[in-house]
Formats: C-alpha cells, sequence, structure tokens
C-alpha cells in the first residue's frame, strides 16, 4: 500500500481560495451597510419635511397677521368686511329678470331680460361684461376716502312675502354698517332698493361730500346699429318734469327725481323718494363713425347724498326692462312712459289719444302684427277721408274758375298791375266761394299724422322681431338682397317694402299733379312756374322715400305704401263717382249773384291792397315824370 504524504501546494492553493471568499464578502457586507446608511439618511431627510411645513405655516400666520394690519391701515373700521368678507356672486330673479349681484361693491353686474332676445338670438343683457357700475364714494373720520366698489359686501337672501329680500352689508361690527337692501318682486321689472347705514355717524365724515355714481354703457341690441343709437337718449324728471339730455357737456339737475338711461327699446332707471339736488348729467356718442360697435352709448350720473342725523337714508327703485309705453303707463305718478318717446305737441297728443288705443284694441283679437298695421292704415284713410275729400272738392272749384283767373291775367299785364291782378283774382274767388287756403287746410292738416306715426311705428317695442311676409322684423329693416358694397345714404342692403312704398308715391303724386294744378294760380309774371316744380317732385319724392327708409323701420314703410295704396282708390272714387264738375260750375254760378258780406277783415285787407295799390301807381307816375 502506498503511503500518502501531505502536498505543500495543495495547502497553500486552499488559503488563497480562503482569503478570496473572505475579501468578497467584506467587501460586499460594506456595500450593503452603505447602502443602509442612504436608506437611513433618506428616511431621516423625509421626516424632517414636517418640520419645515410647520414653519412655512407660521409664515403664513405670520403673513395673514401683516395683511390684516394692512388692510386696518387701508380702510379703518371698514377694513372689516376686507377681512372677513368672501368675493362671490348672489342671483335673484322672477319670471321677468334676473339679477346676479356681486359681493365687491355690492352692484348689479348683471342684469338679464327674460323672454327677449338680441337680434342674433342671444340672451338680452342690460347690465353684462362690466358695461356698468355703481359706486357710493365717502370719506372717514379718520381722513380716509372709500370707495364701495372696492370693498366687500356680505350677502344675505330673505324672504318678504313672496318678494326676494337682498341685504348686502359692507360692515364694521355687526352693528355698524351700510347696506344696499335689493327687493324683487314677482313678475315685475321694477327692483326695491334702499341705501342706508347704521351707527356710522361717528365713521362717515359729514363735512366731506358723499357722492352716488352710476355709469353705464349701453350694449347693442338691434339690427340697425343706426337706428338703435337715434333712439337711444338720456332722460330724467327735474322739478316735476321729463326732459333728455342732448350730446353736450354736463348738465346739472336739482330736484330730480329719476334719471333712464333709454337704449330704444330696453331701459334702465333709478328712481328715488329724496330728490337729488346738484346732479351731473352725462351722456356721449360712444359710437361714432364705428357702425360695428358692441356700445352706442354712455351714460353717467353723479348725484350728492345728504346725511341725516349723521346717517344715510335713501329709498330708490330700479327698473331694468323694456321701453314699453303700456307697461310704463302703469307705473302711476313716475312719468316714466314719457321715455317711450311719442312726440312732442300735438303728435304725442295723437299717438297717445288715438293711435295707442286704436293699436291696443286690435292687438286684443289679432296676432300678426303686419294685419295690424294694414287695419290700423285703413282707420286712419278712413277718418281722414273727408279732409281729401274737402282738398278734392276745392281743386274742382279751382278748376272750374281757372279761365277766369286767366283772363284776369291777360287784362292786367306786367308788373306794374300786380295789385290791381291779385285784387281781381280774390274777388274772383270770393264770388265763387274758393279760398287757396281751402286746398292747403286739408293738406297741412294731414302732417301731424304723419309724424306722430313717424314715431309711433320706430318706438313701439310690440313690432319688435315680429314677422310679416318677408320682413322679419318690423321694428327694423326688412332685407331681400345683400350687396357687396354700401352705397351711401343708402346701406349695403335692398329693402323690398321702401320700394313699393315709392312706386305707390310715385303713382300717387302723378294721379295728384292735375289736382294741385287746378289748386294753383296761373303763373304771374316775374313769379315762378310752380307747375314745373311739381313735376320736378313726382320724381325726387319717391326717390327721396327710397334713400331715406331703406333702413328704417319696415312696418313704418309698410304702412306709407299701404296708405298710399288706400289714397289713390279713395281719391279715384271722389273724383270719378262723388265730384260732378258740372254741378260745382253750376253753383259757383249761383254764388256769383248773392251778394258778398265782407268781414271786417277782408275789408281792412282790402283797403291795405287798395292803399298799396295807389301808391305803386303814385311812384310808377313819378319816375315817368323824371324821365
Amino acid at each position: 500500500m502506498e503511503e500518502k504524504k501531505f502536498d505543500f501546494n495543495s495547502f497553500i492553493g486552499m488559503l488563497l481560495l480562503g482569503g478570496i471568499f473572505l475579501w468578497y464578502f467584506n467587501t460586499n457586507k460594506s456595500d450593503v451597510e452603505a447602502e443602509k446608511s442612504n436608506t437611513t439618511q433618506t428616511e431621516q431627510t423625509t421626516t424632517v419635511n414636517p418640520v419645515t411645513n410647520t414653519a412655512d405655516t407660521k409664515d403664513l400666520v405670520v403673513n395673514d397677521s401683516l395683511q390684516k394690519i394692512a388692510l386696518k391701515n387701508q380702510l379703518g373700521a371698514f377694513a372689516h368686511s376686507a377681512i372677513n368678507g368672501k368675493d362671490g356672486e348672489t342671483v335673484i330673479e322672477n319670471d321677468v329678470i334676473q339679477l346676479t349681484i356681486s359681493n365687491k361693491g355690492g352692484q348689479i353686474t348683471k342684469a338679464l331680460v327674460k323672454n327677449f332676445k338680441t337680434y342674433d338670438s342671444l340672451p338680452l343683457h342690460i347690465i353684462n361684461d362690466k358695461n356698468a357700475n355703481f359706486n357710493i364714494n365717502f370719506g372717514t373720520t379718520d381722513n380716509r376716502t372709500l370707495n364701495t366698489q372696492d370693498l366687500l359686501f356680505e350677502p344675505k337672501e330673505t324672504k318678504n312675502g313672496e318678494n326676494t329680500v337682498l341685504s348686502m352689508k359692507l360692515k364694521v361690527s355687526d352693528s355698524q354698517f351700510l347696506e344696499y337692501r335689493y327687493e324683487i318682486k314677482p313678475n315685475d321689472y321694477r327692483i326695491g332698493f334702499a341705501v342706508r347705514s347704521q351707527g356710522l355717524s361717528n365713521v362717515i365724515n359729514s363735512s366731506q361730500d358723499i357722492n352716488l355714481d352710476w355709469n353705464l354703457k349701453s350694449l347693442r341690441k338691434e339690427k340697425s346699429m343706426r337706428t338703435e343709437n337715434m333712439y337711444t337718449y338720456y332722460y330724467y324728471k327735474e322739478d316735476g318734469d321729463v326732459e333728455y339730455l342732448q350730446m353736450k357737456d354736463d348738465e346739472v339737475g336739482n330736484d330730480v327725481e329719476w334719471v333712464a338711461y333709454k337704449q330704444h327699446f330696453f331701459s334702465s332707471a333709478l328712481l328715488t323718494d329724496t330728490p337729488f339736488n346738484d346732479a351731473k348729467l352725462k351722456s356721449v356718442d360712444y359710437l361714432g363713425e364705428d357702425q360695428d360697435s358692441v356700445y352706442t352709448k354712455t351714460f353717467s350720473l353723479k348725484a350728492p347724498l345728504a346725511l341725516k342725523n349723521g346717517e344715510l337714508n335713501y329709498n330708490m327703485e330700479w327698473y331694468y326692462g323694456p321701453t314699453d309705453y303700456n307697461l310704463l303707463s302703469t307705473y302711476e305718478g313716475t312719468d316714466l312712459n314719457e321715455i317711450s318717446d311719442l312726440g312732442w305737441g300735438i303728435f304725442g297728443f295723437l299717438n297717445r289719444t288715438i293711435f295707442y288705443p286704436v293699436f291696443n284694441v286690435l292687438k286684443g283679437f289679432l296676432g300678426n302684427y303686419g294685419l295690424i298695421i294694414i287695419l290700423m292704415t285703413i282707420v286712419v284713410r278712413i277718418i281722414l277721408s273727408p279732409v281729401l275729400y274737402k282738398s278734392y272738392l276745392s281743386s274742382a272749384k279751382m278748376k272750374v274758375i281757372r279761365p277766369e283767373m286767366e283772363e284776369i291775367n291777360k287784362k292786367y299785364p306786367g308788373s306794374e298791375n300786380a295789385m290791381k291782378r291779385q285784387q281781381e283774382t280774390m274777388a274772383v274767388q270770393r264770388k265763387a266761394g274758393v279760398s287757396m287756403m281751402s286746398g292747403c287746410i286739408p293738406a297741412l292738416l294731414q302732417m301731424p299724422v304723419f309724424f306722430a306715426l313717424f314715431k309711433f311705428f320706430p318706438t313701439n317695442i310690440d313690432f319688435r322681431q315680429k314677422a310679416f311676409l318677408w320682413a322679419n322684423d318690423l321694428s327694423s329693416y326688412d332685407i331681400v338682397a345683400k350687396l357687396p358694397f354700401k352705397i351711401p345714404f343708402y346701406g349695403d342692403h335692398i329693402s323690398l317694402f321702401p320700394i313699393l312704398a315709392s312706386i305707390a308715391i310715385f303713382f300717387y303724386m302723378k294721379m295728384n299733379q292735375s289736382q294741385q294744378s287746378a289748386m294753383q294760380a296761373p303763373p304771374q309774371e316775374g313769379m315762378p312756374d310752380m307747375s314745373k316744380m311739381m313735376k320736378y317732385m313726382i320724381y325726387f319724392s319717391p326717390i327721396m322715400m327710397l334713400f331715406f327708409f331703406n333702413n328704417y323701420a319696415s312696418g313704418l314703410s309698410l304702412y306709407y305704401f299701404v296708405s298710399n295704396l288706400l289714397t289713390i282708390a279713395i281719391m279715384f272714387v271722389i273724383k270719378n263717382y262723388v265730384i260732378d264738375e258740372k254741378k260745382i260750375h253750376a253753383q259757383i254760378e249761383e254764388n256769383k249773384k248773392k251778394p258778398v258780406k265782407k268781414s271786417k277783415f277782408r275789408e281792412r285787407l282790402d283797403a291795405a291792397m287798395k292803399q298799396a295799390q295807389e301808391q305803386q301807381e303814385a311812384q310808377r307816375r313819378a319816375s315817368q315824370k323824371k324821365k
């Protein structure tokens, strides 16, 4: 058996291998410990963060305290609302109007008139997008000047029966505050509004002016910007009379009971039980040359408020709604219906006493407003038919005596016989029972009707957005074709109703030409021939009508179209079936046989004409002697 010997080389190899294992193990252990150490440090860093957040919170508390100190330095006693108040809005509404009232300033920031749309079918806002501002500026006893529009009010909504009440308080404390109180009734455009203070007699500086400022830029609502701007006015009631503001510098009003910013078919008004004195009223045309502007005019009111026993106490009322004459007439004692602009003097009288009552009756049983216009036109023409008959009768009489008047012109030619000619002409007319005025008066009587209806149709909100035939809005122009260019004074569209009205006017004037020629005395020397002027008017009037009414209310053009058609028909009947020229001639011959009794006025007129004739004859003889 072979004896085993110790292998030294193997022993050395085992030692080296063991050393390598020990080195590897110790190296990995250090890496693991280092990794654990890093993990621990990360965890420690994470746990430190709450300490850092706590420090930030302390900083915020410090900053909040500093902010409160700054607000107190800036606002004084009224810092209470700024510190405790929150920015936000409150909506109050009824069936006809919705108001959004902001905590900041306690003012109305949106006034939505329900049941109406703009010309482009959008919700109709009187106030929106910061186009209005209400502010009270006052001084405090610690020498600060504050504006309510910059301060936060605290809202509180309650009920008063069926009415919704919103109290907006600008607080010094719970027992000291300035309050705006809104009260909205069911189905009413009027909003009760009160401005009052409590416990502020030692806070508000009574020696400094307290001013109420109300500004508004009227938003465009109608298709015709020019027409809307034309009927946008500043109205106010001063000393019991309703006035409107011209486009000029500030107007100062005293004893002002209300102001109204009329925006054609919709208006904003502020009424007060305690009239404003030294109130500054201003209106500026915003439109200018920009026909696409979203605004028409700007309005402003600046009225001093008076303290009573150191406190404010004003009972007011807002109105945001349609400029509806029938509706505004129900607000008795306010005279707000005068902002409907029915015309002054006799024109307004006709609209109030005749045309609106007739319109209201027709509206009661007819829903088509185009048919209402046609029926109103028939009623007006029937009422005026006796006037038209008188006019035609006068023209017929003048036609009968015209040969005699021409003989007088031949008998007394020349300018030296002008007075004699005039006397003889008047004598013939007097014997025949004819007067030049008898033909003019009927035409003059129709003028008030023309101008009254010129106000009635464009301002009556009942015609707004009411369609008839091809016109989709009787309160604005109709469009049958859009032009690719703009014609000066005409526009960029073609309206059909003005064209029809112009054609009717042309045929009416053509038919009326013979009547007017008969009414005129034969042309005398040195005097213009009126018949030639009438020929020009036949063509000029329809063209003028076409250009003027192309941008006007289609309801008005419809009225004139139907009115002229009816007038032509009535004239045809009178001329061919009512008036008999032979009977008229016989009657004139009978009148000539009767003695004519002169009035005192006629006697004085004849004496004056005779004296003038004698003076003229004396001057002629004197001039001949000098020659």
